[in-house]
Parts: C-alpha cells; sequence; structure tokens
C-alpha cells in the first residue's frame, strides 16, 4: 500500500495534489473546511482545522501531515508533533509565514534583502515611518491577508487607525520596482533542493492574475534569485514547495516580499510547462522522495488565472466554445461558484514566442470571464 499523506484545507491547491498523487500510487486524505471544497473529490473529513481534537483525529492514520494554506495555529501543529505525527513544513518554518513581522525578523537575521520596515504600534510610529520614508509606506496586518486583503498604502497616519486599534501592524517603504518576480523551489528533509526557473508575475488590484516562465531578460538575476531561495529554504528549515515573491527594484536589485511554504499560485504554470508540477514536487518533498525533474517543457508558459466571471456562473458551461477556440491551450477549474474577481481556474498556454503565447493565454482566459 502507497504512503498516506493528509493535507489541512480544501482549497484549490489540495485539488491539485490529487492527480499527482493518483500518478504515484499515493493516498491523499483532506481535511475540508466545508463539503462543498475544491479538494472535496479527496475530502475524507470536513472540520474546523482550528480545533486539536479534529486535526488530531484526522491526522491519526496519516503518514505525513502538509497543508493548502498556512493559517493552522500553533498549538494545533504542537499537538500533531508532540503525537509523533511528521508535519511538514515543521510549525518553526510555518511561523514565519503566518506572522509577517516574524517573516521580517526571521529574513534579517538570515541577511536576506528585503524593503526598509517597521513594527509599528501607534499612530505616532506610522507617523514617523512615514517621514523617513517620502511621506508613503505599505501597511499590512501581520496575519490574514493574502490576494491584496490586508494590505494598502498610506500617506497620512490615521489612515491605519482601524488596524493599529486591533494591535501592531507592519509598515514597509513604498518601493519603487520594475516588476514582480517569484523563485519557486523545493526542498527534502534529507536536504536535496530542486529549483524552476524564475517566473515573472503580474498583479491586478493585489492579485495575481497571470504569471510568464521564464521571467523574460533576467540575465544574472536567475542566479541571485534561486540563490537567495536557497538560502531560505534553508536557514528556515522548509520542507515542500516554498514561493519566494521577489520585487526587481528600478536599479536592478532583487528584494524579496513575501514567502509562501506551500505549493503557490506563481508555480501553477509547472502542472502543464515543467517536467515535473509543483504539486507532485510537494508530495515528493514531504515523504523525503527523490524529487523531480523541474526543466521547463517548452521555452516559454504563461498561466493566467481566470478571475470570475458572472454571479453563478459555470466554467464547464463554456467549455465547447473555449476548447473549440483554443485546442492548444490547457484548462484547470477549481470547482468553485463563479463571481466577479474570484479565482475560479486558471489556463496555461506554452510556446517558443513570449507575446504570441501571452495573447493566446489571455484569449482562453477571457472565454470564462465575460
Amino acid at each position: 500500500m502507497g504512503s498516506v499523506i493528509g493535507v489541512i484545507g480544501g482549497g484549490q491547491l489540495a485539488r491539485m495534489m490529487i492527480p499527482p498523487a493518483v500518478a504515484l500510487g499515493l493516498e491523499l486524505r483532506v481535511l475540508a473546511e466545508n463539503p462543498g471544497s475544491s479538494a472535496s473529490l479527496a475530502a475524507t473529513a470536513v472540520g474546523d482545522y482550528r480545533d486539536a481534537a479534529t486535526v488530531l483525529a484526522f491526522a491519526a492514520d496519516v503518514d505525513v501531515v502538509t497543508f493548502d494554506h498556512e493559517h493552522v495555529p500553533q498549538d494545533v501543529l504542537a499537538q500533531l508533533v508532540a503525537a509523533g505525527i511528521p508535519v511538514r513544513p515543521g510549525p518553526e518554518a510555518l511561523a514565519v509565514a503566518q506572522d509577517k513581522l516574524v517573516m521580517r525578523q526571521r529574513l534579517g537575521a538570515l541577511g536576506v534583502p528585503m524593503p526598509d520596515w517597521a513594527e509599528v504600534r501607534d499612530r505616532a510610529q506610522l507617523a514617523e515611518f512615514l517621514a523617513a520614508h517620502g511621506g508613503a509606506a505599505v501597511v499590512k496586518t501581520p496575519r490574514g491577508g493574502y490576494d491584496g486583503k490586508g494590505v494598502r498604502v498610506v500617506r497620512a497616519a490615521e489612515e491605519a487607525d482601524d488596524w493599529l486599534a486591533a494591535g501592531p501592524v507592519l509598515a514597509e517603504e513604498l518601493v519603487d520596482f520594475r516588476r514582480e518576480l517569484a523563485q519557486l523551489v523545493a526542498r527534502r528533509p534529507s536536504g536535496e533542493f530542486a529549483a524552476w526557473p524564475l517566473a515573472e508575475t503580474v498583479q491586478v488590484g493585489g492579485v495575481c492574475a497571470e504569471v510568464v516562465a521564464p521571467a523574460p531578460d533576467a540575465g544574472a538575476l536567475i542566479g541571485e534569485a534561486r540563490a537567495m531561495a536557497a538560502s531560505i529554504a534553508e536557514g528556515l528549515g522548509v520542507t515542500g514547495v516554498l514561493a519566494v515573491e521577489l520585487f526587481e527594484t528600478a536599479d536592478g536589485r532583487l528584494l524579496v516580499n513575501e514567502l509562501a511554504m506551500r505549493p503557490h499560485n506563481s508555480g501553477h504554470w509547472t502542472i502543464d510547462g515543467s517536467v515535473t508540477s509543483q504539486f507532485e514536487q510537494h508530495l515528493r518533498a514531504v515523504l523525503d522522495l527523490p524529487l523531480g525533474d523541474p526543466s521547463p517543457l517548452a521555452p516559454v508558459s504563461v498561466m493566467v488565472n481566470v478571475l470570475g466571471g458572472p454571479a453563478g456562473a459555470q466554467l464547464p458551461d463554456r467549455y465547447p466554445a473555449a476548447f473549440a477556440a483554443h485546442p492548444d491551450v490547457k484548462f484547470h477549474s477549481y470547482a468553485k461558484d463563479s463571481r466577479p474577481g474570484r479565482k475560479v481556474g486558471h489556463v496555461t498556454a506554452t510556446g517558443a514566442d513570449p507575446d504570441a503565447v501571452r495573447r493566446r493565454a489571455r484569449a482562453a482566459a477571457g472565454f470564462f470571464e465575460s
């Protein structure tokens, strides 16, 4: 019988782990938040991931626990470890992804380049930070933010009063960046490391809209990004996939923006565009199996997110027209109800000409968003 992997969280990331688990002969069990989750095909339990008894019961007979998201509380993770259940990535690594203030502190200790930042506890401290950084700053809630939530640009200290009322916030310099990049890597407990090509990401309204891999005209940044990600993965003891989101500044530097310790939107192109997808690699890594080849299968891959559409619309209803118009583009549904701006799926196109591939991918995604 193959190994049993327990995944906490029933979102689209868990859903996209199912095909490689089947291919590898692994049993994938998912603790989903509700019966209608994206990963319901593999949901063997439904319950609250914040409840230790629920999580311990789910994990009682799995070989390893991993995650669709980073939100499982530290006390629940500690009880899993105390019960002798392998947790990958482990609690110490996940703590860095769970709290942006902890992330900045740990990255600083590792000597990783990043935006200037400060922990801000009141309006006076934020006003001081603004004055020292040209009158503008990015303010982030330490926990819970994603896809543009929990992030705002402020130019007056009172603009963060509502968040400061709940506790300290992270203030960062407003970086003058040329573009955003993402370095996706994987690490297994024994220390083996693999890296996919550096990718360029395009954000719209704080949400990832497109990914181009490899990143065009990256030059010397390729080696720098890979070395930076390797240093972070090793320094934090990450097991599984790690996404390092980066700013390429106007003067050519790389700064770390965010970290994700799980498969990530910037790596969805790897399903159709690389020898080993991020989802297969994550399963290999958490089981401490030899890692697969991350090499690209085509000169260029472009992934475009399908960001909703008319409320209540279903992606499969549009398959006939989309498939007929774009037989060379791969479509992935997350089995979610549509609403404008919601990630309900993605498309991936591959080829040799970056502009042509991007046009094909955008056109195919457009079938689902109108």
